[in-house]
């Protein structure tokens, strides 16, 4: 009888520890989804990649890692501040108001001291474990994603991805710089295909997302032009994007193997964006072709000048 009745305070027991366990890894993971952890992975890549070419091979494991997880620290405390910043319009957005501040998960405030803690650690982590450069790079990146991107030019004009671009841009330059402790001209180059890439990569879901953005009143080019003049100027970045891309195989132990890749996948994007010149405006099926081809680039670009200067090494 006291088996009996012991046995529902047990079950009792054990599924309030359950709730508090599934509670806690949900915890973890709203604070690991403000980092934006996608996003995050892309841009190391291309910081490794950065380090790769600058060191004409592998570089130290520990310097990169070293590089790496302080990259990641500054990467992700600006996503957090970001996110503090515009739960407000995330919330309006379908593809947005599932994160954790819209959706009355976290308070906003926890995510921005997380922010703004994770951007101090990773300046002192890069200054004092890789090198000044690094780490400055890497704060200028953070602040301008913060300062310049989030809070003046995302809702204040339809050049926002433009410019802002730029702040996807500094991981190569933080890669470069860790390994050489300077820049160099291949280190720019590398900025420059980040640059060029952001533009048609955005505005390729900005096209097949402009009716939210509408709804949460963010400039976004396909909003206040429309989708003509965004897929007009998509082409002339993707058609810019040719010529300095093969640039790179002037200043970095580059040859043809990333000569072919870039001209093939350059080529490829350039095409996409086209093809989309041709979509009419109200369907939105080479957008989204265009967004993921996108991707694709990047990865296949940075994939090859790492291979070429592996095999060259």
């Amino acid at each position: 009888m006291a088996s009996a009745k012991g046995e529902p305070a047990a079950t009792a027991a054990v599924g309030l520890k359950a709730a508090a366990l599934a509670g806690q890894r949900t915890r973890i993971a709203d604070y690991v989804a403000l980092t934006k952890p996608r996003i995050m992975a892309l841009l190391l890549i291309t910081a490794f990649c950065g380090m790769v070419v600058a060191a004409h091979g592998w570089p130290a494991w520990g310097l990169a890692v070293q590089t790496l997880g302080g990259l990641a620290l500054s990467v992700g405390g600006a996503h957090a501040v970001n996110m503090w910043f515009d739960a407000d319009i995330d919330g309006l957005m379908d593809r947005t108001r599932a994160r954790p501040i819209p959706a009355g998960r976290m308070a906003p405030e926890k995510a921005l001291w997380m922010g703004v803690g994770l951007g101090i650690i990773s300046f002192i982590w890069l200054w004092t474990r890789v090198n000044p450069w690094a780490a400055g790079l890497a704060f200028c990146g953070y602040l301008y994603y913060v300062l310049v991107y989030t809070m003046w030019l995302k809702r204040t004009t339809p050049q926002n991805i433009v410019i802002g671009g730029g702040a996807g841009a500094f991981p190569p330059l933080v890669g470069w710089a860790a390994v050489t402790g300077h820049l160099g001209w291949a280190a720019w180059v590398l900025f420059g295909i980040v640059f060029l890439w952001t533009p048609p990569h955005f505005w390729a879901l900005a096209l097949y997302r402009r009716r939210e953005y509408a709804r949460a009143a963010v400039p976004m080019l396909p909003v206040t032009h429309g989708p003509r003049a965004t897929k007009g100027q998509m082409i002339g970045y993707a058609a810019a994007l040719l010529p300095v891309s093969w640039l790179l195989a002037r200043v970095a132990p580059v040859g043809w193997l990333y000569l072919v890749v870039a001209a093939t996948a350059g080529l490829a994007l350039l095409g996409a964006c086209m093809r989309l010149w041709f979509e009419p405006d109200d369907r939105d099926q080479w957008a989204r072709r265009t967004f993921f081809l996108s991707l694709w680039y990047l990865t296949a670009v940075f994939g090859a000048m790492v291979a070429d200067v592996v095999l060259r090494a």
